[in-house]
């Protein structure tokens, strides 16, 4: 028989030890960690550190013996909570203005970029991005004094158009029946032309040559939509769902605060802005750290619920 050739011994150099492996990754990729440093700080300062404060919800804090000298008084905070008249009908307000945000306000931002994705005059294009998008880098302050002065009784131009067909003047921010639908109103003229932005780039990645294939296959522009457009966006429409009813109840008090008033509050009341009259003018620090620990439950709770069932529906998720 033949002798066999020797097997081939491998040069490869043995693998590093996985300090020196991170600081080789480190120096390698040291912008990228440089770069992401201003965040990670901000998420340890603003986000991780107040975490700690939480134990007031568990104690009755005085401000002046700290942390460690209030006493402890277990779950009396979140009893008093749940027992409080006005806590409830608080809670009930902040449910259905959610809820109403989640229904009218969360399908606008899809319907602008379906909409825009159609248009295929660059300028018109670019020029109704840029009107849709504006409200966005105004404060709710500047949008609040605008609205007051569009609804108001005597100069506002809604009640103008109303005086014109002859019905009478409406104080709208003067009755509690209008306040939910001002509220949800705005925030769809503010903020839903700046989510169009994540639609948008979700619909850029649609590969073309599939409407291309749909045209010859006689597709109609409401087909192409239909079977092409929507399940191409969906993954991404699913992730913002997810982090929509993760803040289902965190409505925003800036955008509240300046509609709110004794006329309307028991239907425009929510959940931040009792936080601020309770816990930082009548100093009831205990009492709205636990409302605010309730908040987070709530959304977590939310978020978890929302990613099983989206995993088991269409296989996307947070995570």
């Amino acid at each position: 028989m033949p002798e066999q050739a020797p097997a081939a011994i491998s040069a490869s150099s043995p693998a590093l030890p996985a300090p020196k492996r991170r600081m080789s990754n480190l120096r390698k990729y040291k912008a990228l960690y440089l770069i992401s440093l201003p965040g990670i700080i901000y998420f340890i300062v603003f986000k991780y550190l107040p975490l700690l404060g939480s134990v007031m919800a568990f104690q009755n804090y005085n401000i002046f013996k700290g942390f460690t000298g209030s006493p402890w008084v277990g779950l009396d905070q979140f009893r008093r909570m749940f027992t409080y008249p006005e806590f409830l009908r608080i809670l009930e307000n902040t449910v259905l203005i959610g809820f109403y945000d989640l229904i009218f306000a969360f399908p606008v931002p899809i319907i602008f970029a379906l909409l825009l994705n159609e248009l295929r005059k660059v300028v018109y294009k670019r020029i109704l991005q840029t009107v849709v998008y504006l409200p966005h880098f105004l404060s709710w302050v500047i949008i609040g004094g605008i609205m007051i002065g569009i609804l108001s009784p005597t100069t506002g131009i809604v009640n103008q158009v109303l005086n014109a067909f002859g019905l009478k003047s409406i104080y709208f921010l003067g009755e509690d029946s209008y306040i939910r639908s001002i509220l949800v109103g705005t925030g769809i003229w503010k903020d839903s032309g700046w989510g169009t932005i994540v639609y948008l780039a979700a619909l850029a990645s649609v590969n073309p040559e599939l409407y291309e294939a749909a045209r010859i296959d006689g597709a109609s522009r409401w087909r192409q939509t239909l079977s092409i457009t929507i399940p191409a966006i969906l993954p991404t429409i699913t992730i913002m769902f997810l982090l929509h009813i993760g803040n289902f109840l965190d409505f925003g008090f800036e955008r509240v605060f300046v509609f709110v008033n004794s006329l309307n509050e028991s239907k425009g009341d929510i959940l931040d802005t009792y936080i601020y009259r309770v816990g930082l003018i009548d100093q009831q620090y205990s009492y709205t750290t636990a409302i605010g620990l309730f908040k987070s439950v709530v959304g977590l709770v939310l978020v978890m619920i929302g990613n099983t069932l989206s995993k088991r529906a269409s296989g996307e998720g947070l995570y």
